[in-house]
């Protein structure tokens, strides 16, 4: 019978590309240069466990839990992080490639994206209130209906916010990002 509860474990150059795993809880581990692209980890909790330099791309995450997960230095491609578990979700990101994600309805509030290429992702409907983009690439991001207010993107380039659609009090702008909210009237800033 396989070990379904994993504790204060290691997990190191594991390679589980294109596998199923279900079923598992993780509870302070640590996974580093582990491959899990393409693999489906759905129905199993991750709880205070780091990832580093680790491939989940297009991992499968239906009905995961994700409480006090950090990510550093991995490839997240893909991974539609609004199929995770709502409750506890918390996640941190730093030095990560997240193109391609989706947080559609995800609360995911005083998340940490730091150092990350967050290109083409969808935040529609997510509440990121309190969050930081620090030195982000958001190019083609999109945010829909997203409540933005005290986020801090003083550092972040390449967003496209529609002020008109979205809450923003009090989110935090550079005034070279300025332009970013500005895209929908089609001016030309020099």
């Amino acid at each position: 019978m396989k070990e379904t509860h994993h504790s204060d474990k290691t997990f190191d150059k594991i390679n589980y590309a294109n596998k199923v795993v279900s079923g598992r809880e993780f509870e302070d581990c640590s996974f580093t240069n582990c491959d899990f692209s393409g693999s489906n980890f759905s129905g199993n909790d991750f709880i205070d466990c780091r990832f580093k330099d680790c491939n989940l791309s297009m991992m499968r995450l239906e009905y995961t839990g994700l409480k006090t997960v950090a990510f550093h230095n991995c490839k997240v491609m893909g991974v539609d992080f609004s199929a995770c578990n709502e409750f506890l979700f918390s996640v941190s990101f730093s030095n990560c490639i997240l193109d391609f994600v989706s947080f559609f309805r995800r609360k995911i509030r005083k998340t940490t994206f730091d150092g990350c290429s967050i290109k083409e992702a969808n935040f529609t409907q997510s509440d990121l209130t309190g969050s930081t983009f620090s030195d982000c690439d958001l190019s083609q991001t999109v945010f829909d209906q997203t409540i933005l207010e005290k986020v801090d993107f003083r550092s972040a380039s390449n967003f496209s916010i529609d002020p008109d659609i979205n809450k923003i009090k009090k989110a935090k702008f550079s005034l070279t990002g300025l332009p970013g909210l500005l895209d929908k009237h089609d001016i030309v800033i020099a």
